[in-house]
Parts: C-alpha cells; sequence; structure tokens
C-alpha cells in the first residue's frame, strides 16, 4: 500500500535517487548533491517543534509500506518571495492604434512581477514512472490538500502551482531559446539549475522594461503558458481541484501557473472528519484519501470505505497499519473524485 508522509532524514539516498530522475526543467529538485541536501535540511526544519514559521518546505514522500521504497515526492512552500524575491512574468495586452492611419493592434507582452510574494505554492510533485498508476499520482499531489485543510495556520489564503513549461524531446525549451538566452548567454538546463540555488542572477540580468511577445519567434510565443507533456496531467488534476491559469507564467521555460483560494480548492472545501472503526471488508468501491490529523506524523493513504454508522467508518487492518492509527481514532476524508461525499 502507498502511503504519502513527512520526509525523515534516512530518506536522503531516496531522494538523491528521486533527483536523478526528473531531468531537464524540474527546478526544484535537480541532480545536484548540494540542491537534495538543502532541499531535505529545510523539509526536516517544517517538522520540528515550535512555532509556525512564516516560510517553511513541507516536504513529502510516497513510500510503499510493503518493501519501505521511496517513490514520489511533493511538497508545499508555506510562502514564497519573503527572503528571496520571486520573479515571475505576467503576460497583458498593449493596444497600438491610430485613427489616422486607420491601424489597432493589440500586442501581448510580457512584464516582470512579484505579485505573488507571500503567496503559499505547492511545489516539487513527482512520481517515478514504474509508479505511475492506480491514482497513485492523484493521491501524491492531492495528499497536500488535506495536509492544507489540517493546518490552515501554516498557510497564506492564496495559493500556486507553477507548471513546468514545454520544452522539446532533446530538453530545449523554445521559450527560454526565443528570450532568456539572449540577456543570460546560458543553456536552458544550466540557467536553471543556477535559479535553483541562487535567483540573485536573475534580478542582475533580467530585462527590466516590459517585452513585446510579437519581437520573439513563433516557437517562443507559442510556447507561453504551454505545459511540459509529462506535467500536463498535473495541470488537468490540480484544475479539477479548482486552481487556474490566469496569466503568469515562469520567467524560464513560459510555463503557467495556476492559482486559487485555499478554500475554494474541492478536497479542502469537502474533507470532513470521521472516526475510525477496523475490521476486514471488500476493497471496493469509491476510493477515498484518508489522512491523520498529526503535524509531525501526518499520513495520508487511499482506500475504499464502509460506513459503520453516523461519522464513523470502517477501514481494514492495512489501511490502519499504514497511517499508524487505532480503533476510534480521528481522521480526515475525501473523496478523490469531485462530487462525492461520504
Amino acid at each position: 500500500m502507498m502511503v504519502v508522509r513527512p520526509i525523515q532524514a534516512n530518506d536522503h539516498e531516496a531522494l538523491r535517487d528521486l533527483a536523478r530522475k526528473t531531468g531537464p526543467g524540474f527546478t526544484s529538485l535537480q541532480d545536484n548533491d548540494e540542491q537534495v541536501a538543502a532541499k531535505l535540511e529545510a523539509g526536516l526544519a517544517a517538522f520540528l517543534p515550535g512555532g509556525i514559521p512564516a516560510e517553511a518546505l513541507y516536504l513529502f514522500v510516497m513510500e510503499e509500506t510493503d518493501t519501505g521504497e521511496v517513490v514520489g515526492i511533493c511538497g508545499i512552500e508555506a510562502a514564497v518571495g519573503l527572503s528571496e524575491p520571486w520573479y515571475i512574468y505576467r503576460v497583458g495586452t498593449l493596444v497600438h492604434a491610430s485613427r489616422e492611419l486607420n491601424v489597432y493592434n493589440q500586442i501581448n507582452t510580457l512584464t516582470i512581477t512579484n505579485d505573488h510574494t507571500g503567496y503559499s505554492e505547492l511545489c516539487t510533485l513527482f512520481l517515478t514512472p514504474e509508479a505511475r498508476h492506480n491514482k497513485q499520482g492523484s493521491l501524491l499531489s492531492k495528499s497536500r490538500f488535506l495536509f492544507m485543510a489540517e493546518f490552515p495556520q501554516r498557510f497564506n489564503e492564496h495559493l500556486i502551482a507553477e507548471m513546468r513549461g514545454y520544452s522539446d524531446v532533446n530538453g530545449i525549451s523554445p521559450f527560454w531559446e526565443g528570450l532568456g538566452r539572449h540577456f543570460f548567454s546560458l543553456d536552458f538546463a544550466e540557467a536553471d539549475k543556477i535559479s535553483s540555488m541562487s535567483k540573485v542572477f536573475i534580478a542582475e540580468l533580467m530585462p527590466k522594461n516590459t517585452i513585446y511577445t510579437n519581437l520573439l519567434s513563433q516557437d517562443a510565443q507559442d510556447a507561453i503558458g504551454k505545459t511540459h507533456e509529462a506535467t500536463t496531467p498535473a495541470r488537468r488534476l490540480l484544475e479539477n481541484e479548482g486552481m487556474r491559469y490566469t496569466g503568469y507564467v515562469d520567467i524560464f521555460d513560459g510555463g503557467p501557473t495556476l492559482e486559487a483560494r485555499v478554500n475554494d480548492i474541492r478536497a479542502i472545501q469537502e474533507s470532513q472528519y470521521v472516526k475510525i472503526h477496523i475490521a476486514d471488508i471488500a476493497s471496493d468501491g469509491e476510493l477515498y484519501m484518508i489522512s491523520t490529523t498529526e503535524f509531525s506524523q501526518f499520513r495520508c493513504c487511499m482506500s475504499p470505505l464502509m460506513r459503520a454508522g453516523k461519522n464513523l467508518i470502517t477501514v481494514t487492518p492495512d489501511v490502519a497499519a499504514a497511517l499508524n492509527i487505532i480503533e476510534g481514532t480521528t481522521v480526515r476524508i475525501v473523496a478523490m473524485s469531485s462530487g462525492r461525499r461520504f
């Protein structure tokens, strides 16, 4: 059974292995020893006891309980742009018109902004190809919503998610080739790698003025707001939960940023508390996510449920073991798909 849990110190090798598999354009987890070590350190610090930090990186891994193998990772940044500036392009429109010449042109523009400063961010979602089946990607991604529902005081009321932008089979980003390369004189993969460790050079080299997109190559224009093929399922999943593209794109690959108010997220709105009864039951029917209410011991899995009474559900011993819960424990549940309530 797959369970999502907070990252632990002994997950270092598993995290390093996942980083080798992410590929170019996956800024938040790259094949880099220094970044992986810093990521693990930040993830462990987020779950230390004490007050609520303004900035924290809550990292979770997906583990196969039978083998102990870690097959995926996901995260939530409590707030972006507080200690380091958060840069993003806002896609806009300018009109150039002349009645005298009978000319009216609408021109798309890109303006660098810090509009999302302080927002919480869904980040670092990666599942190994071998594990991408049986809704395990949905569990890994959506488990974060149950954590946010349980601990809302740790997050901003607004949530964003940067989607990996389009690149070709050779890992080349047409948006970067058409724009960023002219100012950075670096290959996309190298610039992306550096940005994952420090964003100071972005402020130093990025153009401050509004960019007219019609001056870019057609390939670069077409890539604005376009999602990488491998990330398209993740985008659809988040859109089904209520997140929307509102005209902001990544400054490196032009990938879209999705936004929502936290309380408008479907899984957060529809989640509810129930108590647990443990018994052997038939494992079929509608899938639900089930999460615990403990902070540092948070765990989330998915399973069919059976009603055992008002606000009481029956789960199998395997589910109870995966969640480390006992008879009568209070948990949070929500249907994996929209439009269904227990």
